[in-house]
């Protein structure tokens, strides 16, 4: 099989299982953009999350026969793949060391733009529901995913009890999936 551009995700993915050049350097194209901001999020170094996506495209090269539709997308199987080895970087570095953070400094991020332009819709409902939460909501939403941290890490991090943590994270997902399904997002 010859990959093409117009190919989908899943068929490259598996012509990239039966040795196919062309649907990886296809795939690195789709996904690579997007996946550099999210390890940079992370990391916060440019160097580092290169090297880490460069890692998690050869990890995706020897491992694309076992992905899984039934279990996400593409992109999500790519991004979860990113995100693990990006916090277990951090871990491993000594930098999930607790420093205190203002969450309205987190509440100012953004999230990267999409590579591909079909994906405007949903990063836009995403950005739109993000936005549509408290600040110290969505710090607790930011902490959680881009740097890992457990609830109590993030306790000690925004300086609150647990317990008030707990409840903002049940609070900002409750609210995530109520705005997410509404565009038409699935639960």
């Amino acid at each position: 099989m010859v990959a093409t551009s117009d190919m989908d995700d899943g068929a490259l993915l598996g012509a990239m299982a039966e040795g196919e050049r062309d649907a990886f350097g296809i795939l690195y194209d789709r996904y690579a953009t997007l996946m550099l901001a999210v390890g940079q999020r992370i990391l916060r170094d440019r160097r580092e999350a290169e090297d880490l996506v460069h890692d998690v495209f050869v990890e995706a090269w020897k491992q694309a026969a076992t992905y899984d539709v039934s279990r996400g997308t593409v992109r999500t199987w790519l991004l979860l793949r990113l995100r693990s080895r990006a916090l277990d970087r951090r871990k491993s570095a000594g930098s999930s060391r607790v420093t205190p953070v203002e969450p309205s400094k987190l509440a100012e991020s953004q999230v990267a733009a999409p590579s591909d332009p079909s994906d405007a819709p949903d990063r836009a409902a995403v950005i739109d529901a993000l936005s549509n939460l408290s600040t110290d909501q969505r710090a607790v939403v930011e902490l959680a995913y881009f740097e890992g941290l457990s609830c109590s890490e993030i306790a000690e991090r925004v300086m609150v009890p647990v317990g008030t943590v707990k409840s903002r994270m049940a609070a900002a997902l409750s609210r995530l999936r109520t705005e997410l399904v509404g565009h038409g997002g699935e639960p």
